[in-house]
């Protein structure tokens, strides 16, 4: 009987030698997977998102605030030069004397005035007749027929 041979020993810098006494890493498969290391990176991203999400909309509230309250200071600050104008004209003595005469029509001692107590009007019209009071025919006959039976003096 023959005995078999013995395989061929290879050499530890022969790269196809399984090395099982150093520990030797597995070959990575086809499949990539998610490592530990990736996993507490997505976390820690998210976290951070997380605690950044609340500041950053009170942010953009506090913006919008800002700029709210801006166009209330302009408007403020143009009602307030309105108002400033209106003071300067009212402090003026020859305004003062122009609205009391117009509006309370007064007189000032050194002057004449004239009161006109029935104005002609600035349009003439038509006279107003009993037909504009809203009367209908029937009515202003029988008023007219009324008027014209009383006797004089009574």
């Amino acid at each position: 009987m023959t005995m078999p041979a013995a395989p061929p020993e290879r050499s530890r810098n022969d790269p196809g030698s399984p090395r099982p006494e150093s520990g030797a890493r597995p070959v990575p498969s086809a499949r990539v997977r998610f490592t530990s290391r990736a996993a507490v990176l997505a976390v820690v991203l998210c976290a951070v998102a997380l605690s950044l999400a609340y500041p950053v909309r009170e942010y953009i509230a506090q913006r919008r605030q800002v700029d709210q309250l801006e166009v209330q200071r302009q408007t403020i600050a143009s009602k307030l030069s309105a108002l400033q104008a209106e003071q300067r004209r009212m402090s003026s003595k020859a305004y003062v004397e122009q609205q009391a005469e117009d509006r309370l029509h007064m007189c000032l001692p050194t002057l004449t005035c004239y009161v006109i107590i029935n104005p002609a009007p600035a349009h003439p019209s038509r006279p107003v007749s009993r037909r504009a009071a809203g009367l209908p025919w029937y009515e202003r006959l029988w008023q007219s027929t009324r008027a014209a039976d009383k006797e004089p003096g009574r």
